[in-house]
Parts: structure tokens; C-alpha cells; sequence
């Protein structure tokens, strides 16, 4: 593989010469330049730099003819527009590298005709693998087993369980999310959600009962179910307060329904986080840094799940198994001022 010529000469760096001043093989350096995840941290930065240092460009059609490979993958989703895929895209094009590997994105508009003229167009391609990010957490039908590249499923699993499916833990989110709230002091608890058809609906509320019941704690009236909007926010919490005036936190299904809960407990005199807690989901930042006071919420680490999916394709690419299955990214929590005072 050559690259440009370096300035005042005319003969072309190659990938040995990157190799040489690295100090590495030539595999070694291929690997580091290819994004592969055999390559410890500190020799990729090496290889890294010397190729920097040399001026190196990768010639992508040797590389490809060289491993049988294009250098481009294919990102189908169903949901350009929805904020929750951007991230992982974002966290995939960050595993791949800039640069290093090229990637189509389809958009099938949550239409299945769509996405099988969007598939097959990827394919003849010949994309080296695909990646497939849904709109939300319900299982979805599976693109089928008898393509030619690995196949991994993000946000929403395949219904086939042999396939490779990353999504978020929301489970472990609901939990989190109440063990925050005690570990503040919180003891009468309530629940407003957004649409219950929606698994990452369910799923939260379970974690949350989990985590209660294991406190010897029990949810404040019933899970106030609706859409996921700020007005429901609003709405529920006003009832809330009227029927259980001794509240002390609100769990909210989403960053969304949190502001709304935030503006109900403002207008009612209710002073966050002193009277009453509030906790959201999601960690959109247009939504928790724009609240007052700022929002604490869970962050389903959407970008290194598009980052982990990405892996999984580089190391199915070099012959390992892809795997199959149901995986889970756990969740973090990001405290800010609704549930701890800022001093």
C-alpha cells in the first residue's frame, strides 16, 4: 500500500516505511492504521504518528484488493430524524475511524419495503458489514441469515435470538435511577412515564419496583403512564401533588416528561431538590442543561453502544465469531441539581 509522495521527493511512502519508523511489523501497522482492536493503545499512537510524521496515505483499492475488502460499511436505520439514533452513529463513525473507513447510511423512514430496497442497495455495494439501529427497545424482525457480511443489531434486538443484538440496559436504568433517590433521602416515591407499549417504558418501571421493593420501599399510588412530553410532565405531577401531597420524588420515564414535572413543582412553590427530587431519562443535553434547576438523569451510553457494535464487526471481519444473543450496555448516572443541591 503507498501513499502520497512526500514533499520535495518523488518516490511514495509506503506502509513499510510507516512500519520501520514505528519501530513495528507491517501487519502490526496495518492494524493500528485499519482501526483493529488487537493493537495496544500505545503502539497504535505510535504507528499513528509516524505515518502523520511521513505524510502517509493509505491507498484504500490496494487495501481492499489486499484483504477482499471495500473499507465501507453500511448503517441502516428506521429513524434518522429520532435523537436517539444520532448518537450511535456517532459512536460507530468514532470506532471506525476518520477516515479509515467510509459509511453508507440508509434511512428506511420505518417502512420494511424500504428497508429491504435500502439492504439490498448496501449490499451491492459490497459493504464489508451492516449495522442496524431502530427507533426504540421493542424487539424487531430480523434481516435475515443468508447475507455475506456480519450483522449487528443496536437499540432495537432481533426476534432471532442467533443474531447479535446491543441495546440498552433499562432495566438496570430504573434501578439506578431509584437507588439515586434513596441514597438522597427519598422515601415516597412516584412514577410518571410515557407510553406504556414501549418496552423501555416497561422495562424502567421494573427496574424501578426492583429497587424499592429491595429498600423495603413501595411506589407512591400507580405508574402514571401517557406520552412522552413535556405537558404530560406537567399534568401528572399536578395530579400527583393534589393526590399525595407528601411526595418527596418524582421519577420521570424521560428528560422530556421531567422538565414538565419541574415547571408543575416551580408554580406550586415546591423548591427542587429541597421539597421534592426529580429524576429523568435519556440525558438529552438540550433537555437536562437547559432545566432549572439542571436535570440529573440516566444515560443509556448510546454512543459507546454504536462504538461496541462497531468493534463487533471489525473482529468478525478478522475471523472471530461475530456472537449471537441479547447484550446489554449498562447505564450511568449524571447527577446535577434536581436531586442535589448545588452549593
Amino acid at each position: 500500500m503507498a501513499g502520497k509522495d512526500q514533499a520535495g521527493g518523488g518516490k511514495a511512502v509506503t506502509l513499510t516505511d510507516v512500519a520501520r519508523v514505528a519501530g513495528v511489523s507491517v501487519a502490526t501497522a496495518s492494524k493500528a492504521l485499519n482501526g483493529r482492536s488487537q493493537v495496544a493503545p500505545r503502539t497504535r499512537a505510535r504507528v499513528l504518528q509516524a505515518a502523520e510524521q511521513l505524510s502517509f496515505v493509505p491507498n484504500t483499492l490496494a487495501q481492499g484488493l489486499l484483504v477482499g475488502r471495500t473499507g465501507t460499511v453500511g448503517l441502516l436505520t428506521s429513524d434518522l430524524q429520532g435523537r436517539f439514533v444520532i448518537p450511535i452513529l456517532m459512536g460507530a463513525e468514532d470506532a471506525f475511524g476518520a477516515g479509515r473507513v467510509n459509511v453508507f447510511l440508509c434511512d428506511a423512514r420505518g417502512d420494511t419495503i424500504r428497508e429491504q430496497h435500502q439492504l439490498k442497495a448496501l449490499l451491492s455495494r459490497r459493504v464489508d458489514g451492516l449495522i442496524v439501529v431502530g427507533s426504540r427497545t421493542d424487539a424487531r424482525p430480523s434481516i435475515g441469515h443468508d447475507l455475506p457480511v456480519p450483522v449487528v443489531y443496536v437499540y432495537a434486538p432481533s426476534e432471532d435470538p442467533e443474531d447479535l443484538s446491543l441495546v440498552p440496559d433499562n432495566v438496570a436504568a430504573g434501578r439506578l435511577a431509584v437507588e439515586h433517590l434513596i441514597s438522597c433521602g427519598r422515601q415516597r416515591i412516584a412514577h410518571v412515564t410515557g407510553d406504556p407499549s414501549y418496552a423501555a417504558a416497561q422495562d424502567r418501571v421494573r427496574g424501578a419496583l426492583e429497587a424499592l421493593d429491595a429498600a423495603g420501599l413501595e411506589l407512591v399510588g400507580e405508574v402514571m403512564y401517557s406520552e412522552w412530553s413535556e405537558r404530560w410532565g406537567r399534568d401528572a405531577t399536578a395530579v400527583l401533588l393534589e393526590r399525595h401531597p407528601d411526595i418527596d420524588a418524582v421519577l420521570c420515564g424521560s428528560d422530556q416528561i421531567a422538565r414538565g414535572a419541574l415547571d408543575t413543582a416551580r408554580d406550586q412553590g415546591r423548591k427542587v431538590p429541597g421539597d421534592i427530587a426529580v429524576i429523568g431519562f435519556d440525558n438529552w443535553d438540550e433537555m437536562v442543561t437547559n432545566s432549572r434547576p439542571e436535570l440529573t438523569s440516566i444515560d443509556p451510553n448510546l454512543q459507546l453502544l454504536g462504538r461496541s457494535a462497531a468493534q463487533r464487526v471489525f473482529a468478525a471481519l478478522d475471523g472471530e465469531d461475530l456472537g449471537r444473543g441479547v447484550h446489554t450496555q449498562a447505564p450511568r448516572l449524571v447527577i446535577r441539581g434536581s436531586t442535589v443541591a448545588r452549593r
